[in-house]
């Protein structure tokens, strides 16, 4: 077994594979850029050493100066995590050229499967089923729009490097094909430094299940069962579970089969994952491998009982499997969140800042797990990948597992920065997720391109009104108005609720008209969760408080109610207290990020749906499009400027 290990990442996934280090008395190692000096991977460590600036093209990726580093703490092996180093072979071949250990497959698998081209024969040869495409780098656009007409639309373009949904566009169209092709081979090259893209046929309403294996030194191969990975956001995982609600045994098995036929083809010897796309009809189709630990594999580690790290780990040291394929049981089922962040209502736009609050559910060994890498007063800084951590529930079903996971939302609070914790829980709400008969295309389907929370209304509004009410009064009024009612106004939108409320010794009393509610909770000013009763009933709610406005939350419903006096409400109509929006001759910034490139000059005209700009963030490129016609009068940024939130970049008339 080794000493000690260097992890060469950051955030959860750092902090997640030093847990098993320690539990395996292995001494850890943490890199850090300055960006995260203070990160809670670095405080975890028994070691941490700086390796560069915030870019991660200076730190994180930085072979030479985490070989280095290695070297000088005298660690026997490295955990690459995921992303990142994870999967370069040049990464591994540095490495063992230094004579450190590599935690992860051997370079030859990495690079036989690093390369979505490559891999699709490797594939094909194995007798794994892969999609209709064309098996080549696509050098023009002009090609790549005669390729895709022989194939039939719609098409996937693709990076041959890539992963994570970067680089990935869908093309009904010869006109979107020309277009994707250069939106794919920019994120392409700032992502994985490799703009190679290639074609293939893009399945109608498709499935993404994917298949986890693990192998050792020796020739043995085993799979762990499938991963349903279907709920995604712009090919980005959303949810994950396992097992998946669509397959059947006989299904897994020959899945499985595969799945194990391609590792055993490329001498894999670690844990790994294949990736396939599903047809309705339940055909399956090779989609790539993944030659590293995924972020959803502890929903894996639920089912199987297995640590994955722990087994990556054993077999990087030498040591034979443990396991054969008649011992792998798949029981109960296991559910992962993402919790990233971001901003459902603005587009899913990326979010930085600092955690002012930060309060997860109470962890169960056996039901509920978080994998984080952050604290509360935290910075989540712009540069790097947007998940924050991954809430992980556990049952004997799914539909149990399903609610675990709406009650522990309602009990994960962060303030300070966006995140997508609402939609997350109106996800679970959902029919489609709750039936399981869904495709990657149920996000699109239902919500759009942007989260729109379900007004709160009826009784719900009432209920919300009355703690809004309540906890004005404690925070703002105290125990001096004890048994004295005190009147206000509750302004939600455009509806107003009168009511008064008179506190007492066991809580407060509500009056709504003719009616009357009892509340009782121990919420004090700034604590995030209101948990107590309405007239005996159990209540409990997401909380924040900011001037007169409190804005309450749960079950994916987020609610801002304004308590004023009544007098205020009256005159609340001649205020300005919203602030002022930007001129309609201005082109903002949705977001944080840096401009990648202008696609119009000043003078230039532009009708309603032409592209402007190019934004990057979180290594995503975003084109802004005009919303009416205009000429443009002045550009306020140059490509290359890292832009706030809101930041005028364009003015027009």
């Amino acid at each position: 077994m080794f000493r000690k290990i260097l992890i060469a990442n950051r955030g959860e996934i750092a902090c997640r594979i030093m847990r098993t280090a320690k539990r395996l008395g292995i001494a850890t190692v943490a890199i850090y850029s300055d960006a995260d000096r203070d990160a809670a991977h670095v405080l975890m460590a028994d070691e941490a050493y700086r390796v560069g600036p915030p870019p991660a093209a200076q730190s994180y990726l930085d072979v030479s100066r985490i070989i280095e580093v290695c070297r000088e703490a005298g660690v026997d092996a490295v955990h690459p995590g995921y992303g990142f180093l994870s999967e370069r072979r040049a990464f591994a071949e540095a490495l063992r050229e230094a004579g450190i250990g590599f935690i992860g497959p051997n370079p030859e698998a990495i690079d036989a499967m690093g390369d979505k081209i490559t891999s699709k024969r490797v594939a094909a040869e194995a007798g794994v089923s892969v999609v209709p495409g064309y098996l080549g780098t696509i050098a023009t656009a002009e090609e790549a729009v005669r390729i895709a007409d022989e194939i039939g639309y719609p098409v996937m373009i693709k990076a041959s490097a890539g992963g994570g949904g970067k680089g990935m566009r869908i093309a009904h169209s010869a006109g979107e094909v020309a277009e994707s092709v250069e939106r794919s081979r920019s994120e392409a090259a700032a992502s994985f430094g490799d703009d190679r893209l290639f074609i293939e046929k893009f399945i109608v309403d498709p499935r993404h299940i994917e298949i986890q294996v693990l192998g050792d030194r020796y020739g043995s191969i085993v799979h762990l069962g499938e991963r349903e990975c279907s709920i995604q956001r712009r090919n980005q995982k959303v949810l994950e579970e396992s097992p998946s609600p669509f397959v059947d045994a006989a299904m897994r098995s020959e899945m499985g089969a595969q799945a194990v036929a391609l590792a055993r083809a490329v001498g894999y010897d670690s844990a790994g994952t294949v990736e396939f796309v599903v047809g309705q009809d339940r055909s399956f189709y090779f989609l790539e491998m993944n030659t590293r630990l995924q972020v959803e594999h502890p929903v894996t580690e639920f089912v199987t009982g297995l640590d994955l790290v722990e087994e990556m780990i054993r077999v990087a040291a030498g040591e034979p499997l443990r396991y054969r394929q008649e011992d792998i049981r798949l029981n109960g089922w296991a559910i992962e969140s993402r919790i990233c962040a971001e901003d459902p209502e603005r587009g899913f736009l990326p979010s930085a800042g600092r955690l002012d609050i930060y309060r997860t559910p109470d962890e169960q060994s056996d039901r509920l797990r978080v994998d984080d890498g952050v604290r509360e007063g935290d910075n989540v800084p712009a540069l790097y990948d947007p998940l924050i951590a991954k809430l992980v529930t556990y049952a004997e079903t799914r539909d149990e597992a399903i609610e675990l996971q709406a009650d522990a939302l309602d009990d994960y609070a962060i303030e300070g920065i966006s995140t997508n914790i609402d939609f997350l829980s109106d996800l679970h709400r959902n029919p489609k997720w709750r039936s399981g008969e869904f495709s990657t295309a149920l996000i699109a389907n239902e919500y759009g391109a942007r989260f729109e929370p379900r007004a709160c209304a009826g009784e719900e509004l009432l209920l919300r009104a009355a703690v809004a009410a309540s906890a004005h009064v404690a925070a703002f009024y105290g125990r001096m108005s004890q048994s004295v009612p005190i009147q206000l106004a509750v302004l939600c939108g455009e509806a107003r609720i009168d009511l008064s409320v008179t506190l007492d010794d066991a809580g407060a009393t509500v009056q709504l008209g003719d009616r009357s509610l009892s509340l009782a909770a121990d919420w004090r000013s700034g604590q995030p969760f209101w948990r107590g009763s309405i007239d005996g009933a159990a209540v409990r709610l997401k909380i924040s408080t900011v001037d007169d406005v409190i804005t309450l939350a749960r079950r994916g419903q987020r609610t801002s109610l304004r308590v004023l006096t009544p007098r205020q409400a009256d005159l609340f109509d001649r205020l300005n207290a919203s602030g002022n929006a930007h001129g309609t001759g201005q082109l903002v910034s949705p977001l944080l990020g840096v401009l990648v490139r202008w696609m119009v000059v000043e003078g230039d005209r532009f009708s309603a749906g032409d592209p402007l700009c190019v934004l990057e963030a979180m290594k995503m490129e975003m084109v802004l499009r005009a919303e009416r016609d205009g000429v443009v009068t002045h550009l306020d940024a140059s490509p290359g400027n890292s832009i706030e939130a809101d930041a005028v970049l364009m003015r027009f008339a």
